[in-house]
């Protein structure tokens, strides 16, 4: 046990950072069920019940947002989710160490790079007058310049590919770490028996990495309700209302431009409770037709 001091003096301070930033904040779960004055506090503040839950759940705007963030998230899911699989596989696939490391170091640098500089940069390649995308087709197909940003026909496979664009790199890095623990003697054997590249990916490489990719599939789902607000705030415009409003930027306005706290605490608890039980059926599904997992 005193050996482990060490170690545990070193968990120590996540851990408090952990209470302070994530349990004790937890207490704040109850202004959603109060006509919430921040000048009152919490103990003074009127009690009202389930009232905030009932408006937003009545509201057509709360709809149209949860309606945009599923299908955002849905689709950013059968688009984005695949891609990183095949990177590795790709990656993997490659003989050259320094070539493979060299691309799989490029890939990733987006996913450090924050939502301020990367929209920046989508901003930049899709504007009308200089982007690189309406100089491109208008000097080879003579097409005018299209405001794409303010399309609605354009906003969503904007978004998503941009969040492919700046994630995928991250996620094939837990793959290839997957990859890396396959005993190589499998391929051997399996080369012997005349199989090809097409069944080994099938019956060694793809099982290979089922465990990693239950893990991140379960993850994904369980955040169906919840999208990034800073991707679509940065991009979004009053245009693109209608297929670009979701979740996050509709408490984003209701609670900080309206000062509405307690409804945002309450669509807040609603998407946590949400998210959960998509976890739990999730993982359930997982273990029923997998075999695996997380718990």
């Amino acid at each position: 046990m005193s050996r482990d001091l060490p170690i545990y003096g070193l968990l120590l301070p996540g851990v408090i950072l952990l209470i302070i930033f994530h349990y004790l904040p937890l207490f704040g779960i109850v202004i959603a069920f109060q006509d919430f004055v921040p000048f009152k506090g919490v103990i003074a503040s009127k009690w009202v019940g389930f009232r905030n839950f009932a408006y937003f759940l009545t509201d057509e705007n709360f709809w149209l947002v949860m309606k945009n963030t599923l299908e955002i998230n849905i689709m950013q899911i059968i688009f984005g989710f695949p891609v990183p699989i095949l990177f590795a596989l790709f990656l993997n696939e490659l003989w050259s160490n320094r070539f493979k490391k060299t691309v799989q170091t490029i890939s990733y640098l987006p996913h450090f790079i924050s939502w301020v500089v990367a929209a920046s940069i989508v901003t930049s390649i899709l504007s009308p007058s200089t982007g690189i995308v309406n100089q491109f087709l208008k000097n080879v197909f003579g097409i005018q310049p299209i405001h794409f940003l303010a399309m609605p026909k354009y906003f969503r496979p904007i978004i998503i590919i941009s969040s492919i664009w700046k994630e995928f790199g991250m996620n094939a890095v837990y793959y290839m770490a997957a990859l890396s623990s396959i005993d190589l003697q499998l391929y051997e054997a399996s080369r012997i028996d005349g199989a090809g590249k097409l069944r080994q990916t099938w019956h060694i490489t793809l099982p290979g990495i089922k465990n990693i990719t239950i893990v991140l599939l379960v993850l994904q789902v369980g955040s169906l309700v919840t999208i990034g607000f800073e991707r679509i705030f940065l991009l979004y415009n009053p245009l693109v209302y209608e297929v670009g409003d979701v979740i996050s930027t509709y408490t984003y306005r209701i609670g900080i431009e309206q000062a509405r706290y307690s409804l945002t605490a309450a669509i807040g608890f609603t998407q946590s409770f949400v998210n959960f039980i998509l976890v739990y059926l999730t993982n359930r599904l997982a273990k029923a037709f997998a075999g695996w997992a997380l718990w």
